[in-house]
């Protein structure tokens, strides 16, 4: 894990921390909808941050007997739980007080701390969003913002930077929906403030909840491991078909490399377990986020005939692994 996802973690942390005090003192006295919400938003992504450090410092253990190929996976539950704690608490608890607020509308008081409040927050979260934005612009390389997002192996650094994100706009719904009811004198601004800022939530929550998804479930990792494994084995004689490569993210620097080789009929046992671990050796130290690599020895037609009848097991066998 990057040790710049902590850095920027521990500052939303920080940052967050802060300002949901700030925010709770000045909802008490502003009796403001609006600034209640940003309030439990702040508390929310404090959480959140707390429980992204705590899923990087789990996904560091190291492997063992009940879990042999470690612990890489614990950053992406907990990635998705976060996911579920901004649409369940930050979206849902600034909902209904969006709808109480429109059924039983009052004007906010002490006006003044709000301006000031959502402000100060705003300094605060737009140094937090930059620290995110930047860590997340280095990470990305030449890929555009979304795509890196959704391609992205590493939640932690798009989480907390959709997560700053949310938490700017929100803040500049509440200061939007306050100056219209204070300018206007209609109270129902800051209850559709409030109801907005739930709505950006519920997006956020959604978009991290369908990411973090697909990595806890087993995503493939990068095409480009693909490509660097395959022109590794390319143009080797004792090598008659790559009849199958998987690989699987199992962590943000862990890759699980699964493949399938057809070897020339001319290789005796000793050949091709030398050759296996000539590959291992190979692919690992090419790609150093490949911690496991297991190949297995497989005909062609025996490969394919697997295929056909569903079964996706390999042949026993002929198989052999290096580890």
């Amino acid at each position: 894990m990057a040790s710049g996802s902590k850095k920027v973690i521990y500052a939303a942390a920080i940052g967050n921390s802060g300002i949901a005090v700030t925010k709770f003192i000045a909802a008490a006295m502003t009796h403001s909808g609006a600034m209640l919400a940003e309030a439990i938003h702040s508390v929310v992504d404090t959480m959140n941050q707390l429980l992204l450090l705590w899923g990087i410092r789990q996904s560091n253990k190291p492997a063992n007997k009940d879990f042999p190929l470690g612990y890489g996976k614990e950053v992406y539950f907990w990635s998705f739980v976060v996911a579920l704690l901004v649409f369940a608490v930050g979206a849902g608890v600034s909902l209904y007080h969006g709808v109480k607020r429109i059924l039983h509308p009052h004007p906010i008081e002490n006006v003044n701390v709000s301006y000031i409040v959502l402000i100060i927050a705003m300094a605060f979260e737009s140094w937090a969003w930059w620290l995110a934005f930047v860590a997340f612009r280095e990470a990305k390389g030449d890929r555009g913002y979304i795509e890196a997002a959704r391609a992205g192996k590493d939640p932690t650094l798009f989480v907390v930077l959709l997560e700053d994100s949310a938490a700017l706009s929100g803040l500049i719904v509440a200061f939007i929906g306050t100056l219209l009811g204070h300018i206007t004198g209609i109270v129902y601004f800051d209850g559709a403030a409030t109801m907005v800022i739930g709505l950006i939530l519920t997006l956020v929550a959604c978009f991290l909840a369908w990411e973090t998804k697909s990595l806890l479930i087993g995503e493939s990792a990068d095409p480009e491991v693909d490509e660097k494994i395959r022109k590794i084995i390319a143009d080797d004689d004792r090598i008659e078909s790559v009849n199958e490569l998987i690989t699987v993210q199992m962590g943000p620097e862990h890759v699980l490399v699964n493949l399938s080789l057809d070897f020339a009929q001319s290789l005796s046992s000793s050949n091709v377990e030398d050759t296996i671990n000539e590959y291992n050796m190979k692919i690992r130290s090419a790609i150093p986020t490949v911690r496991r690599v297991f190949i297995e020895a497989e005909s062609y037609t025996a490969h394919r005939r697997q295929q056909a009848t569903g079964r996706g097991a390999p042949n026993v066998d002929s198989k052999v692994e290096a580890h």
